[in-house]
């Protein structure tokens, strides 16, 4: 079923019918947050209270729901390979309040650990390489110094990197 401006409008006006279907374009597509949306309908025309008023609209309706948008944007980032502290960070960037964060990015250190150790799998299967003209020891440092901004860069808990590379250091001895 497609939503019209005209099967739905309480919004009047040519500015308002074509915000509207924007906006509706733009959800089609993946969820937004409401700053998302906000933003992307701002454009460069600056403030406009026809947007929110379409956008209190979207809400009412169901249409916008950043509840919805933070279960299936957690959901995305982790399979990815990014940790907590990087999808939390995005999700402030987004207008996410931290209540709402802690309900779907929270995951306790053992998840985030099995996730940490999929993310450096599959960096190591894509980056590892040997440094033939180095001693042995110094290559094993920098490999490991690299993976480990790597792993900090996704968004996971130094305490877990650390962890994880100690664990390595076994290997390497």
């Amino acid at each position: 079923m497609s939503l019209l401006p005209s099967d739905v409008a309480p919004t009047t006006g040519e500015p308002a019918v074509e915000l509207r279907n924007r906006a509706l374009r733009l959800l089609g597509r993946r969820e937004h947050s409401r700053l998302e949306l906000e933003r992307k309908l701002r454009g460069h025309d600056g403030p406009s209270p026809a947007i929110d008023l379409v956008l209190d609209e979207l809400e009412q309706e169901g249409l916008l729901h950043e509840d919805r948008f933070v279960e299936a944007y957690v959901s995305e980032r982790f399979d990815k390979g990014f940790g907590p502290l990087r999808i939390r960070s995005e999700l402030q960037t987004r207008g996410i309040g931290e209540a709402l964060i802690d309900r779907h990015a929270r995951i306790d250190d053992e998840t985030c650990f099995e996730l940490l150790c999929r993310a450096d799998s599959h960096w190591m299967n894509l980056n590892q390489r040997p440094c033939a003209d180095e001693p042995e020891a110094a290559a094993c440092r920098r490999e490991t110094a690299r993976r480990a901004r790597f792993l900090e860069s996704r968004g996971f808990p130094t305490h877990l990197i650390a962890r994880l590379l100690r664990q390595d250091d076994a290997f390497f001895s």
